[in-house]
């Protein structure tokens, strides 16, 4: 069986080597991004090297639709093509040329929380419930029949990080599976259920602004969602950027009034910060024109943040 892998995050890369160890499947053909264009992706992964040790020919791309690149997949005539980790919808000329077996993969329990940034939405919603998909891609965002699913619950201390690790397991996982299906001739999907539709908007890193006004738990949610490896929540400290990887409760918090956005403590590179109802720690940060994670000292004394 021959497979296009298409995509340019860890998500690829885990299935460019599930797919390259099945023994019924060998890669043609890997479509991803150039370099030059690693910044679309906070979790950009270059795929040279996979596709190299693959036996796979390397197409760069900009756009997945354009003609060229469309020609191309038609010429190699894919038993199957693995959208993973690619932003752009699949149009229809690039359905076509894949006779319209397009697999794609979503970290999220579909039809629920169909789109964008769909990790980071999950620990903001305070979903319970999330889970890895694989589906058939079809003209919709999400919408195709599912062909596999693993659900999980989200811990309450779930961070972006932990809860990116966890798809990426089951991304495996389920995706031999499907592998297995599709080689034994299995195209049936699951037509997904649109009562339970629900849809995730894009986020940029302008949505990590944190707003110290909010209650704790507000911003220690916005901490955990937001950190890698996206770009991270954050705030000002004169005129610099300050970004939060990792917060906790700082229980001398309700000792104190003030007013939110105050630094309350810079105590060995952990600092305190007032909210609406107490304060959380910063015990992992990066200050902008700072080498070190933490730089202790480098905030100097006590002062309220710029928001």
């Amino acid at each position: 069986m021959k497979a296009v892998v298409v995509g340019a995050v860890q998500s690829t890369r885990v299935a460019l080597r599930t797919i390259a160890a099945a023994s019924e499947w060998r890669i043609a053909a890997v479509i991803t991004l150039p370099s030059t264009l690693a910044g679309r992706h906070s979790d950009y992964a270059d795929l040279r090297e996979d596709a190299a040790a693959a036996n796979a020919e390397l197409i760069e791309a900009a756009n997945a639709n354009a003609p060229e690149i469309v020609s191309r997949l038609a010429a190699i005539a894919p038993d199957a093509v693995f959208v993973i980790g690619w932003s752009q919808i699949c149009g229809p000329e690039f359905r076509a040329a894949a006779k319209g077996r397009v697999v794609g993969f979503h970290p999220a329990p579909l039809p629920r929380l169909r789109g964008r940034a769909v990790i980071p939405w999950t620990i903001l919603l305070d979903e319970k419930i999330s889970g890895s998909t694989l589906f058939w891609i079809d003209e919709g965002v999400d919408s195709g029949p599912v062909l596999a699913q693993e659900f999980f619950h989200v811990a309450p201390d779930e961070t972006a990080t932990t809860l990116y690790d966890r798809h990426m397991a089951a991304l495996e996982r389920i995706l031999g599976a499907v592998l297995n299906s599709i080689a034994s001739g299995d195209l049936a999907g699951r037509p997904q259920d649109e009562r339970y539709a629900t849809y995730a908007s894009r986020r940029t890193p302008k949505d990590g602004l944190i707003d110290w006004s909010r209650p704790k738990e507000q911003v220690l949610r916005l901490v955990r969602a937001a950190t890698r490896p996206y770009p991270g929540a954050w705030s000002t400290w004169k005129g610099r950027k300050l970004v939060v990887w990792s917060a906790t409760p700082w229980t001398c918090g309700d000792r104190h009034a003030s007013t939110p956005g105050r630094v309350l403590a810079v105590d060995g590179g952990a600092i305190a910060v007032a909210c609406a109802d107490g304060a959380i720690l910063a015990t992992e940060w990066t200050l902008e024109g700072e080498a070190d994670i933490r730089a202790q000292g480098a905030l100097g004394s006590p002062e309220r943040t710029e928001k």
